[in-house]
């Protein structure tokens, strides 16, 4: 394991601090990454997926360490509410809206979608990730996004306009897409 954890070691630290902007914090997750990993190898069902699986143990770890983050202080009753555009809170509410629908998706554009958009990855890094050309990346990418927005104006009714997203509504057939995950597979 430590050889191929070397391996790999660098570019999930890279990937860390661009995810938390914290050296220090991206050590210490990253050495929760390798304890966790350690420990869980057996798991691991074929070695050519190790890069897959230790991005998702490092993907799971930082959301683990922001779940962790609880506030110090209590907020005092009257602390005034930070004014929060419409358009911000519409783009919020539809953003958990969305990943039901990603789960919709076929496995090779939801890997990429995941990758790509959710986790920030850039194009040529999903690539080496799952060991694809990067224009193959770049095509799954672009038609993961054209399913996507199927499926999204299949189920939601969008009201756009010049601040963008101004309002929408699940239709009535999908109003409880997330619990239901009604794909179409």
């Amino acid at each position: 394991m430590l050889a191929e954890w070397m391996k790999h070691k660098d570019q999930l630290r890279s990937y860390i601090v661009k995810k938390t902007g914290d050296l220090d914090l991206a050590d210490d997750i990253l050495q929760e990454v390798y304890i966790k990993a350690s420990q869980k190898i057996e798991q691991l069902e074929t070695r050519d997926k190790l890069q897959n699986w230790l991005y998702r143990i490092t993907h799971n770890t930082i959301m683990d360490s922001y779940r962790d983050q609880q506030p110090s202080e209590e907020l005092v009753d009257n602390l005034v509410a930070e004014h929060v555009s419409s358009e911000l809170m519409n783009l919020q509410e539809m953003g958990q809206c969305l990943r039901p629908m990603l789960d919709c998706l076929p496995e090779k554009y939801r890997q990429v979608m995941i990758l790509a958009e959710l986790d920030g990855l850039p194009q040529q890094a999903v690539a080496d990730q799952l060991g694809l050309s990067l224009s193959a990346t770049k095509s799954r990418i672009q038609r993961g996004r054209a399913k996507l927005k199927d499926i999204l104006t299949d189920c939601c009714n969008i009201e756009v306009g010049g601040e963008g997203i101004v309002d929408f509504h699940p239709k009535p057939k999908c109003a409880n897409f997330a619990k239901n995950k009604q794909c179409d597979e």
